[in-house]
């Protein structure tokens, strides 16, 4: 009996000892409030490759690095050489089970990744340096107002996942800047790579409460060659059709020389091909279908100027209504005058246009 109660003291005491020696390793896993909260967590993002950018689908595809760092004091071990523990994949991934791990997501990815590598680096002093590689599709948010001299921000959104503000913040210091550069290798045809921006921008969630967001967001610039070649070439020089079937019309003593019925054709298959333009460049740049942009703008331009000429022949050529009203001489001079009017007009608001997207 007294042995019985001498093995249930000694079962006793291990089953202390090894709760003693678990409690830390659990307790890694938790959040480290040994230095007060928030806990400051340091973000940056580069972006190594762009293999897509569909901008009717608001969606790129590239491969970027996250980088987080924050310190643990549970996780110092007074080597003081300030040699890291470094660890990548697999093992990374093992050990950042057993420790706190600053919860980011990728909030603008879209479905799974087709990569996710993780490297991990922890100080003697316990500072902790986490790399996440990610191959995947971001949804992005597309503004073509000043299609084409537009530049696009390709963001990637780095957001604390299930912890407030008061528990957890990103922020981010000069080095962080200094990471977050384009790969020299970075490449997007049609596209000038410009630099990556960083901006704080925490975002409001449940009960009042705030989730801290940085923005890395990639600047890239339109390059102008194919998009003048076959858009804008095409619809400036469409705008030339409604002035022929004014310029094209003479008169001689009050008397139009042309048939009014000549003109009209003109105007007719002017319409037509503007149509077909509309056509071919809604389907190949859907984004460019809605909102306020530049190539609305031309369109709406084309189309008014065949109005405007279907109406002068119409009125002067047809009906000869100045004519009829004030004489046939005040017909000609008017006529004249809107000869050189209308093309006038037309040409300072299509250059109107085009300024104001590139300013």
């Amino acid at each position: 009996m007294a042995a019985l109660r001498f093995l249930s003291a000694g079962l006793a005491a291990l089953i202390v000892l090894l709760a003693g020696l678990c409690a830390p390793a659990l307790a890694d896993s938790s959040l480290p409030r040994d230095e007060g909260l928030p806990i400051a967590v340091q973000a940056a993002a580069t972006v190594l490759s762009i293999e897509s950018f569909d901008e009717n689908a608001g969606k790129f595809r590239a491969t970027v690095d996250l980088r987080l760092r924050w310190s643990d004091s549970r996780l110092a071990s007074g080597d003081g050489d300030g040699t890291p523990q470094t660890l990548r994949n697999s093992a990374a991934e093992a050990r950042m089970k057993e420790i706190w791990v600053a919860p980011v997501r990728i909030a603008n990815q879209a479905g799974e990744a087709e990569l996710s590598e993780y490297g991990l680096k922890i100080y003697p002093t316990g500072r902790v340096e986490l790399l996440h590689r990610v191959t995947a599709d971001f949804t992005v948010n597309v503004n073509v107002e000043r299609f084409p001299f537009d530049r696009q921000k390709l963001a990637i959104e780095i957001a604390a996942d299930g912890l407030t503000t008061a528990e957890m913040i990103l922020r981010f210091d000069q080095s962080d800047i200094d990471f977050s550069r384009p790969s020299a290798n970075a490449d997007l045809g049609g596209w000038t790579i410009g630099l990556i921006d960083l901006k704080s921008a925490p975002q409001p969630g449940w009960y009042n409460g705030t989730h801290a967001r940085v923005i890395a967001a990639l600047d890239i610039e339109r390059k102008l060659g194919l998009v003048v070649a076959s858009i804008f070439i095409p619809l400036l020089a469409s705008l030339l059709i409604p002035q022929l079937a004014i310029w094209l019309n003479t008169m001689e003593d009050g008397v139009f020389q042309v048939d009014t019925y000549e003109m009209v054709n003109i105007i007719i298959g002017g319409l037509f091909a503007i149509i077909a333009l509309n056509f071919t460049v809604y389907s190949s740049y859907t984004v460019l279908s809605v909102g306020d942009n530049t190539v609305n703008r031309l369109f709406a331009l084309n189309y008014i100027g065949l109005a405007t000429a279907l109406f002068v022949n119409v009125v002067f050529s047809r009906f000869n209504v100045v004519a009829r009203l004030f004489g046939p001489y005040v017909q000609e001079q008017a006529y004249t005058a809107i000869m050189w009017a209308i093309p006038t007009l037309i040409f300072v608001l299509a250059v109107s246009f085009l300024f104001a997207a590139y300013v």
